[in-house]
């Protein structure tokens, strides 16, 4: 009888604590552990819904001698849970490369919200086909991203920081047919969610706030 434990891919709220699903509420209840970008956000989480698993550290810099642990964990017969930060693992993350590595264990989704898709479903471009970006290199190759970008002929959907929102819009500016829609969510489900929408004209009228998380939305 084989006795290895299961991975649990599972969605946390991307700010609104109340996203949280019943689901991953019981899973993360049940597991032996939770690997989670940072143990200190998610702990927040946790601490909310009284769930007591343990906690290991898995991220970006996370080496192979940390995934032959989780391995060792998993043949054990534990159930392990792994989340990110907000949203959902492996999307614009690290999760996937875990999951590329362990091609013996029983992999199990428990679906919730994610950023990228939440932006989609209220930017009112067409869905039917779309791509996702994920964030925008820093420095190398950034001119090449939004040149590529302006020349794709469905919707387009990436991440932006903070830091860079500012530098972002006028790099659009630069590449984008006037005409072009955009819908640019900041802070979603948070308190201070705000969804500009208009041409990059329009949009740099607004007079973004430069500060939160931001998914940028460009229509077709």
């Amino acid at each position: 009888m084989d006795t290895t434990g299961k991975l649990f891919i599972v969605a946390t709220p991307i700010g609104n604590l109340g996203d949280f699903t019943f689901r991953a509420l019981e899973t993360l209840k049940e597991v032996n552990y939770i690997l989670c970008e940072d143990t200190r956000v998610t702990r927040k989480l946790l601490d909310r819904y009284k769930i007591d698993a343990k906690t290991i550290s898995y991220h970006q810099h996370s080496t192979d001698k940390k995934v032959n642990e989780i391995k060792k964990l998993l043949a054990g017969g534990n159930d392990l849970a792994l989340v990110t930060d907000a949203g959902t693992p492996g999307i614009s993350d690290p999760g996937n490369l875990l999951i590329s590595k362990l091609t013996d264990v029983e992999i199990v989704p428990v679906p919730g919200v994610s950023a990228v898709v939440t932006a989609l479903s209220i930017s009112g471009f067409p869905t039917d086909k779309f791509l996702f970006l994920g964030f925008p290199p820093h420095k190398k190759a950034r001119n090449k991203y939004f040149r590529e970008l302006a020349e794709v002929k469905f919707t387009v959907a990436f991440y932006e920081s903070n830091h860079r929102i500012k530098k972002c819009l006028g790099e659009l500016a630069e590449v984008l047919d006037k005409n072009r829609q955009i819908c640019i969510c900041r802070e979603l489900t948070k308190k201070f969610e705000t969804i500009y929408r208009g041409n990059i004209e329009e949009i740099l009228e607004q007079k973004i706030s430069e500060k939160g998380e931001f998914v940028v939305v460009v229509s077709k």
